[in-house]
């Protein structure tokens, strides 16, 4: 089939989320570092540069024939693996968790390989084994394995947010590449017991789980993160305060260019800017869509497919943390949460599914991995 331009909807869309996604950075980010860096452009510099190898990273990507990246799935699911066990051993502590790598010049988050990783894998073993997974033990079983592996060296950093999105990625592919609802839903009951388990057995879980139910009763405390989230998004009304113009983000809201980098833009941008951000979302989303269903194999289709999922996640539980609809959970917001490692991994998925678009069918249809 003879390949054409990629999807350039879909690249539109990515530049102007990721745009959005620096000039908040910046401003949610200018207090925190005049006061810890001494030096209000330490957080943007970074991100900046990361921004621009990211999208390098993506054009790139978005040449190379996807297919390669089939051949190459177990080995990269293996060697994501060995960096989770790896961070583990020499991994960096921050905030009470042992989740990143120094490499001196920087550092590096194994967990945000590892969502890239499972997508790909999964993707190209049920492209090559289509009705694999009709049968519960010898077809869904072994994925689910493979999931719990991925998520128990997550748990051990520990991670709660990434187990979640590979959790959540995993059985988005599987129940795309043809497992049956009944057999998934007879697994939700025991993954509900092991997460109310993992919140009992830690008591900042617990907390978290008090503080959303009821976030007032302990103001100075648990509490007081969502409280200053929920200030923040009240006060930018219809219009907002003004860009660069939030209250909250002069160390009130803790690390507001972070996991609640959405409130600091609510403030600012007002309900407006709110839902202009969340309709590039969506629009991101109905491209990802599109790009699965007109992907000219399974392989394309459940890896496009994937990589949408693994946005649609992440959007929706940071939406869900900053506006108390859920408790509290780390989860960076795509493209807009500080941090170089998550911002090269998505911009990286963007660039296969550009790549996958060039490849697509002329006709709208939908791909045996998603009917």
């Amino acid at each position: 089939m003879k390949k054409k331009s990629f999807d350039f909807q879909f690249f539109i869309i990515v530049m102007a989320l990721l745009a959005l996604g620096l000039i908040m950075v910046f401003s949610a980010s200018s207090e925190s570092a005049r006061v810890f860096q001494n030096n209000a452009y330490f957080f943007i510099q970074k991100q900046l540069m990361w921004a621009v190898f990211s999208v390098v990273a993506m054009l790139v990507l978005s040449r190379i024939d996807y297919h390669h990246f089939g051949k190459w799935a177990f080995p990269i699911l293996i060697a994501s693996g060995l960096l989770l066990v790896l961070v583990l051993a020499i991994g960096t502590t921050l905030n009470g968790g042992k989740r990143w790598i120094n490499l001196g010049f920087t550092s590096f988050q194994p967990s945000e390989a590892a969502k890239v990783a499972v997508v790909i894998f999964f993707a190209y073993s049920l492209s090559k084994n289509p009705n694999i997974l009709g049968n519960f033990w010898t077809g869904l079983v072994p994925y689910l394995a493979v999931l719990c592996v991925f998520a128990g060296l997550l748990m051990l950093e520990p991670h709660l947010s990434g187990t979640i999105v590979i959790m959540g990625i995993g059985i988005a592919v599987l129940f795309i590449g043809g497992a049956k609802l009944t057999h998934l839903l007879a697994m939700a009951v025991p993954a509900v017991v092991a997460g109310c388990a993992l919140i009992l057995s830690e008591p900042y879980r617990m907390e978290r789980v008090t503080a959303f139910i009821d976030p007032f009763k302990d103001k100075q405390g648990s509490g007081w993160q969502i409280m200053q989230s929920l200030y923040a998004i009240g006060s930018g009304g219809m219009f907002g305060l003004g860009l660069g113009r939030s209250r909250q983000k002069f160390l009130y809201l803790p690390e507001p260019h972070n996991d609640f980098i959405f409130s600091i833009l609510c403030e600012e941008l007002g309900f407006i800017g709110a839902a202009i951000t969340l309709l590039l979302f969506a629009a991101l989303i109905w491209r990802g869509i599109r790009i699965a269903m007109n992907a000219p194999d399974m392989f394309g289709s459940l890896m496009a497919a994937g990589f949408t999922a693994l946005i649609a996640i992440e959007v929706i539980i940071n939406i869900a943390v900053v506006t108390s609809s859920m408790p509290v959970t780390g989860m960076p917001l795509p493209f807009f949460s500080y941090g170089g490692t998550a911002l090269l991994a998505v911009m990286c998925c963007m660039g296969i599914m550009l790549n996958i678009s060039r490849h697509a069918k002329q006709k709208s249809g939908m791909p045996s991995g998603l009917r």
